[in-house]
């Protein structure tokens, strides 16, 4: 098979052997002068462009001393607002076999990455590490390439992430900790945070006061980070992408789609797994405030058998809403949760 190209007949491609989780490889670190690439595996940026805020980003990314170039096929578009499997696979193998690219970047998430597992070259991914940063949807792929290469990336800001001129600088920093300056970050809750569709008013947004983050089942606990966005990684169920949870601390966080019910069956699922018997701890991103899911909600969701005498913290500064966290996909969380907060400390290697 072509692996810049799908299949004709998708359906003989579809199934693979389980794997296990080869050795973890740390991509290097961006520096001054680095070319980034721009791709779209989900969402076409012609989708994000009717609201453009490309010379805002381009400015931003020049003021990091970093370059942007873009995927040939990143301003396709079809009646999903994506492309084809076929563009997208081309120009995410590209991203990774171009030796002048460092780093790789998402235009925004969308709603279907996971149509381009069955056709990944994962030697070629492999063989040639380097970060790859980008939230939401992009889950799928993250965590399919860190169970089939090992590799850690990074869910964070989007490409399109960058438009926003109010209320970023934190989002920023903790890019740059995570990507540029290194990364081993002792974790503090955020002052405000913002939930708004900024894209469409950049004049008149409002932050919230923060609450800091909530301490929902005391104890502690290390691992390797498995998450994003849960509706997406339970995607993966069933299929050879999906990592190992055994030893993790689990990061989940969802978006406005969901709300109680739809977040508590959806963590039950993954929790069903026959590996998440040894899940050593949960830290929930912070939701949006249309999916209705509060403090009280969640205490009652986590306080299952499945989670007995695990640390559970909540409201962490990563998700939909911003600030938001640079979390490496495969990385490592030092997790502490008392009556008083927790202390949560990240690092890629």
């Amino acid at each position: 098979m072509n692996p810049s190209a799908a299949p004709e007949n998708a359906a003989s491609a579809i199934t693979a052997p389980t794997v296990t989780a080869p050795t973890v490889t740390v991509p290097p670190k961006l520096a001054r002068g680095d070319l980034l690439r721009v791709i779209a595996p989900a969402s076409s940026r012609a989708m994000v462009a009717e609201h453009d805020h490309s010379a805002l980003i381009e400015s931003r990314f020049a003021d990091l001393g970093l370059r942007l170039s873009y995927g040939s096929h990143v301003d396709e578009r079809d009646m999903f607002d994506s492309s084809s499997v076929a563009s997208r696979v081309a120009d995410l193998h590209d991203a990774f076999a171009d030796p002048a690219v460092k780093g790789i970047l998402t235009v925004i998430g969308g709603f279907n990455s996971n149509e381009l597992l069955p056709y990944l070259d994962w030697d070629l991914i492999a063989a040639n590490p380097k970060i790859l940063c980008g939230y939401s949807d992009i889950t799928a792929l993250q965590n399919a390439i860190f169970a089939r290469t090992g590799l850690v990336t990074y869910s964070g800001p989007h490409w399109s992430s960058f438009g926003m001129r109010d209320h970023f600088d934190l989002t920023r920093q903790w890019f740059v900790d995570a990507l540029v300056d290194g990364y081993r970050m002792e974790l503090t809750p955020s002052a405000e945070w913002t939930d708004d569709a900024w894209f469409l008013d950049q004049d008149n947004r409002s932050p919230l006061a923060g609450e800091g983050w909530w301490p929902l089942q005391q104890g502690s606990a290390a691992g390797r980070i498995i998450g994003g966005n849960l509706c997406t990684l339970n995607l993966l169920q069933g299929t050879a992408q999906m990592p190992p949870l055994a030893g993790s601390v689990l990061m989940l966080e969802d978006d406005a789609s969901t709300d109680p019910m739809t977040f508590a069956r959806d963590l039950t699922s993954l929790l069903q797994l026959p590996d998440a018997e040894d899940i050593q701890g949960l830290v929930i991103g912070r939701f949006q405030r249309s999916s209705g899911i509060t403090r009280a909600h969640l205490q009652e969701i986590t306080a299952q058998p499945a989670l007995a005498g695990l640390p559970v913290l909540a409201n962490v500064d990563f998700g939909h809403t911003q600030p938001q966290l640079t979390l490496p996909i495969g990385g490592r969380a030092e997790l502490a949760v008392d009556s008083s907060g927790g202390r949560l400390r990240l690092a890629d290697g």
